[in-house]
C-alpha cells in the first residue's frame, strides 16, 4: 500500500473514493459497446489501460476480449485492488500492473493493439494523451478515450466557473478536430448515457460523503467539493456530457 501524502486534501478525495463501484462515470454495458466500436479486435491483443483506477475495465478486456492487459495507475491501492480482483477471477496471467504517469510510459514503441482510457485522459490532458499515446499503438491499432466536452455552445456562468479553471472543455467538434490533429481518424463518438452518472458513481459517492468523519484532515474541503460537482450536474448537466472517442491511427 502507498504512503499518505503531504496533501491531506488529495488523501480525503481518495478516501471519499476507496473501493466505490467506480472513479467516475461510466458503466460495463457502454464499455462493451466502446469495445464492439473498437472491433474486430485481435484474438489475444495487447492492451493497456491507461489510468485503470481499480481496473474495471481492465477485467472486461481481459475476460471478453480475451486480452493480456496492463493496467497503469499512479495510486498504489487501485492497483492492489485490480491484483486482487484480477486473482479471485482467474485473471493473474492475464493482468500486469504498473505503478507509473501515464504521460511517460516505459513501453516501447508499438507495443500494444489496445489503448483504453476511460474518465482518466483529462488527468494529463486529451491532447498529450492523444500525442504521446499514438507511438505505442501497433499497425491496426485503436485507442478509446472518453473525454468530458461541453454539448452547448452556451454554457452557463456557474459551469463555465466549476470547469474552466479545472478543465477547459471543448465540444465535440473540436475534440474531434484535436484527435485528427494528432495523427487518428475518427471512427466513432458515443455520449454516455445519463445513467453512467449516477447508478455507480454519483449516487454511492454522495452516501460516502454524507457519512464522512469530518475529523479527517481535509476531508470537510473534500466533501464540499463532491457537494459542489453533484450539484452542479443536477442543475446543468445538460450542459456537458462524457463522449467515448474511437481513435485509429493514420498511416501513410
Amino acid at each position: 500500500m502507498s504512503q499518505p501524502s503531504n496533501d491531506p486534501l488529495t488523501d480525503a478525495f481518495f478516501a471519499l473514493h476507496h473501493r466505490l463501484p467506480r472513479q467516475g462515470p461510466g458503466s460495463d454495458a457502454t464499455t462493451r459497446r466502446l469495445m464492439e466500436l473498437a472491433g474486430p479486435l485481435p484474438k489475444r491483443p495487447r492492451a493497456l489501460d491507461a489510468g485503470c483506477g481499480p481496473g474495471r475495465a481492465t477485467l472486461i478486456l481481459a475476460a471478453d476480449a480475451g486480452a493480456r492487459v496492463t493496467g497503469v495507475d499512479l495510486h498504489q491501492p487501485f492497483l492492489d485492488e485490480l491484483d486482487a480482483a484480477a486473482a479471485r477471477k482467474g485473471l493473474t496471467g492475464q493482468i500486469t500492473t504498473l505503478n507509473c504517469s501515464m504521460d511517460d510510459l516505459p513501453h516501447p514503441d508499438h507495443s500494444f493493439d489496445v489503448i483504453w482510457a476511460e474518465g482518466s485522459a483529462y488527468t494529463i490532458g486529451f491532447d498529450t494523451a492523444l500525442r504521446g499515446w499514438r507511438r505505442l499503438l501497433a499497425p491496426g491499432g485503436v485507442l478509446v478515450v472518453t473525454e468530458v466536452e461541453w454539448t452547448t455552445a452556451s454554457p452557463s456562468p456557474r459551469t463555465r466557473a466549476f470547469w474552466d479553471p479545472a478543465y477547459p472543455l471543448r465540444t465535440s467538434e473540436e475534440n474531434s478536430a484535436a484527435a485528427e490533429a494528432a495523427g487518428y481518424r475518427v471512427g466513432a463518438v458515443l455520449p454516455l448515457p445519463e445513467r453512467d452518472w449516477w447508478e455507480e458513481y454519483y449516487t454511492p459517492l454522495t452516501a460516502r460523503a454524507d457519512a464522512a468523519d469530518f475529523a479527517t484532515p481535509g476531508m470537510e474541503q473534500a466533501v464540499a467539493a463532491v457537494r459542489e460537482e453533484i450539484g452542479l450536474r443536477r442543475a446543468h448537466g445538460s450542459e456537458y456530457r462524457y463522449a467515448g472517442y474511437v481513435l485509429r491511427p493514420v498511416t501513410g
